[in-house]
Order: structure tokens, then sequence, then C-alpha cells
């Protein structure tokens, strides 16, 4: 007991630090919603997802997923609807960090598409996992 009295400075420390830990994992952070680029490229794959990136047009130019439709996040509410006109197919949001692309994917929910994940980590996992990157 005199240890606890003596260094709650320090508990205190590792609790908080412990509870920052695990915030990503109690809120949004992992995520049913959130996919590893495996499982994106098998959901790319195997059910035909579209994948949206949710960038700036700059940055979608410095490098993107093969094949996906550039649209930024300001614009996604308006034109998500006319670029992927098919509420079933699943549709992958990417983003440089995953961060947007968790945003992006509440927008999509809420214009009813059910089939919406994030890649989480964003391009900066994409490359890590060594997949391949279009440019242009």
């Amino acid at each position: 007991m005199d240890f606890i009295v003596q260094n709650w400075v320090l508990i205190l420390i590792a609790v908080a630090s412990g509870a920052m830990l695990l915030w990503p994992s109690v809120t949004s952070g992992g995520g049913a919603n959130s996919l590893t680029p495996t499982q994106a490229v098998q959901l790319i794959n195997r059910e035909k997802a579209i994948v949206i990136d949710v960038c700036s047009p700059e940055e979608f130019a410095a490098g993107h997923v093969t094949n996906a439709k550039n649209v930024p996040i300001g614009e996604l509410e308006n034109r998500l609807t006319q670029v992927v006109k098919n509420k079933t197919l699943p549709v992958l949001m990417v983003c440089a960090s995953g961060i947007r692309s968790k945003r992006a994917v509440a927008v999509a929910k809420k214009l009813g598409y059910e089939k919406a994940y994030s890649l989480a980590g964003g391009m900066g996992a994409w490359r890590a996992a060594n997949l391949p990157v279009q440019k242009g």
C-alpha cells in the first residue's frame, strides 16, 4: 500500500498511457468498416468493389490504387451517387492515412451504401504492403 501512495503519479501515468493505447480499439479506430490492404484486395477481386479515393486531385495524381475514382471528401455527398450508381456493390474508400476515408464511409452509409469500407492506414498501408500504385 505504501508503494501506491508514494508512487501515485507513476501509476496515474501508466493507467493514462494504457487508456490511450486502447482508445482506438474502443472507438472506430479498427472497426468493422476498416479493411487491411490484403482484405481490400480480396474485396476488389472477389466482390468487384469500387475504389473511391477521397484525396485532393493533387494527392490522387501523386499515386492511387489502380482503377480508383477520385471524389474529394468535400464533394463526396454530392457526387457519390453519380460515380457509383449501384448501391449494392461494395465501396472501398481510400485516402492518404485512413482518417478521411473513415469519414467518407459515414457519408456513404448515410447515402445508402451499406457495404462501405475504409482502407485502414490509407495509401501509406497500401504502399507498405507493396501493392500496385497508379500515378497520374
